[in-house]
C-alpha cells in the first residue's frame, strides 16, 4: 500500500504509520515498564513559554538540546511512574504544558531577552513553587535548581532575529544560505534578500537532496510563514 506523505510531514510517515510509532514511545505515556530512572525538568523557549517533561538519566541534557530549549533545569530525579506523576502534578497545578508546538517556539526565539539572568528568571520562579507543592511521589528526589542555558550552544546570542520559518518543501524547490544559528532541529539561515530564515530539518526526511549550483549565492523558493511581531505604541 502506497501513502502520499504531506509536504509539511516532519517524519516521512502516512498519518497511520506515525500514530503507531509514537503508541510506544515514553512521551505519550504507553510504556510503564521501563527500569531506568528518569528526571522531571522544566524547559524554557521564550518569554512565557515554559513546559515540563522527563527523560532518561542516561540521555543527561540531550533531549534538552533536541527540543531546542534556550534554557532548563532539572526539578527532580526517580523512577518513570514517580516522574511521570510529578510532570501531571505540576501541569494542573501550576498551568504548564507538557509540549509546545516547534513553530511557537521559532516565534518568540526571534526575541529574546540578552542576558542568561532574564532568560533564567521564569525558571526560577517555576522551580521554586514546584518544589513547594504538597504531594510529590516520595521515590522522587528534588534536585535543586541550576539553570543551563543553550544560547551560546545554539549560536543564537551572535546570530540576528529570525523573520520566518520554512512551511514545507515542494519538488523543484530550495533554499540555501548562511548558516548563523541551530537549535534542536531547526537550522538558521541567512538568506540574501530575505533575512534569517529557519528550517526545520525533520521536513527534510524522505526527500532527495542535491547541491546548489554555485555554493556562493544563496536563495530562497521554498513557502516561508513570517513572523508576526507585536507593533510598537499600541499599548
Amino acid at each position: 500500500m502506497r501513502a502520499v506523505v504531506p509536504g509539511r510531514s516532519t517524519g516521512a510517515r502516512c498519518e497511520e504509520c506515525a500514530r503507531l510509532d509514537r503508541a510506544h514511545s515514553v512521551a505519550a505515556d504507553t510504556v510503564a515498564d521501563d527500569p531506568r530512572p528518569y528526571r522531571v525538568y522544566l524547559a524554557w523557549f521564550g518569554p512565557g513559554m515554559v513546559k515540563v517533561g522527563i527523560t532518561a538519566v542516561e540521555r543527561g541534557s540531550a533531549r534538552l538540546l533536541e527540543q531546542g530549549a534556550v534554557c532548563f533545569s532539572w526539578l527532580g530525579t526517580g523512577p518513570l511512574m514517580a516522574a511521570r506523576r510529578t510532570e501531571e502534578l505540576l501541569r494542573a497545578a501550576l498551568q504548564v504544558p507538557d509540549r509546545i508546538p516547534y513553530a511557537e517556539k521559532r516565534a518568540v526565539r526571534s526575541a529574546l531577552p540578552e542576558t542568561a539572568a532574564e532568560r533564567a528568571a521564569q525558571v526560577r520562579d517555576l522551580h521554586a513553587r514546584a518544589v513547594a507543592l504538597a504531594g510529590w511521589p516520595e521515590s522522587l528526589r528534588p534536585e535543586a535548581c541550576e539553570v543551563s542555558d543553550h544560547v551560546g550552544v545554539f549560536g543564537l546570542g551572535t546570530a540576528p532575529a529570525a523573520v520566518g520559518e520554512v512551511v514545507e518543501l515542494v519538488p523543484g524547490g530550495g533554499v540555501s544560505g548562511e548558516l548563523v544559528a541551530a537549535a534542536g532541529p531547526d537550522l538558521h539561515l541567512a538568506v540574501a534578500g530575505r533575512g534569517v530564515v529557519v528550517l526545520d530539518t525533520r521536513l527534510m526526511s524522505g526527500w532527495q537532496m542535491v547541491p546548489v549550483a554555485d555554493s556562493r549565492t544563496s536563495g530562497l523558493t521554498f513557502p516561508v510563514r513570517e513572523f508576526t511581531r507585536p507593533q510598537e505604541g499600541l499599548f
